[in-house]
């Protein structure tokens, strides 16, 4: 929920202001003026520190308002993501652990992928997909649009499985497309490690309301957190590419 607008008004003070006459000045007029003036100033001093705690009073009730309409990922949301993230974590540095340079870069047929171009694209994914999800946040917030609780949890496991159903193909974006990015096999899974940590880091202690801000994607119109949940599926998807490499009958033993 939105917080609702708070107005404040000030009472205002009325000034004198001398206005010359078409008569000569005497020193009895300019007297009076100075007098006038002088009590202008000394009525807006005052009035200048009136207003201070009244400003501090409204911005202290403008963040606490925000506080309490502030909505955030619920414990349960957050150990859903990292189980998934830590799960989908695991799978494939265990796929790609004590390979050796054949199998590596073994290639099961000219238009395939290697296990080498999997890996690649599964590091340059996690920063571009869990880019895209912080990134929603910098679209207006529609918390009447957020789903959450029960409903929420059917729609982001059906997500899961629709991302690493490998039956429906799809072309990688240009940006994801391996293109021997890494020097080295040690170079692109550290890459990995090291943005998928500061994911799940992300997902633990965040507190912004990543159910509230939406972008467009391959899963259509989807949230930040569900951003998320397809950037670890996305990881198993191509985890299971790695495993059709192993399974083909000329791989390396």
């Amino acid at each position: 929920m939105r917080p609702k607008s708070i107005t404040q008004f000030f009472g205002s003070s009325r000034f004198d202001f001398f206005t010359p006459s078409k008569q000569a000045p005497n020193s009895n007029n300019i007297d009076r003026a100075q007098l006038r003036c002088r009590g202008a100033s000394a009525n807006i001093e005052p009035m200048r520190h009136r207003t201070r705690p009244a400003s501090f009073a409204l911005s202290a009730l403008f963040a606490a308002t925000s506080l309490l309409h502030a909505e955030t990922l619920t414990q349960g949301e957050r150990d859903f993501a990292m189980s998934s993230m830590q799960s989908t974590r695991k799978l494939f540095l265990d796929s790609v652990a004590g390979l050796t340079p054949e199998q590596w870069n073994y290639k099961p047929s000219p238009e395939r992928w290697s296990i080498a171009e999997c890996a690649e694209h599964i590091a340059l994914s996690e920063d571009l997909i869990g880019g895209m999800a912080k990134g929603t946040l910098k679209t207006p917030a529609e918390p009447d649009k957020a789903v959450r609780g029960d409903q929420a949890r059917a729609a982001d496991e059906k997500l899961l499985a629709a991302v690493v159903d490998r039956s429906h193909k799809a072309q990688a974006p240009e940006p994801l497309k391996p293109g021997k990015k890494f020097a080295t096999p040690e170079e692109a899974v550290e890459h990995f490690r090291q943005s998928r940590d500061a994911n799940i880091d992300y997902i633990e202690k965040t507190d912004d309301d990543l159910r509230a801000h939406f972008a467009s994607g391959p899963a259509g119109l989807i949230d930040g957190y569900k951003w998320m949940l397809l950037m670890s599926a996305h990881t198993e998807r191509h985890t299971n590419q790695i495993k059709e490499v192993k399974a083909d009958p000329n791989y390396p033993k």
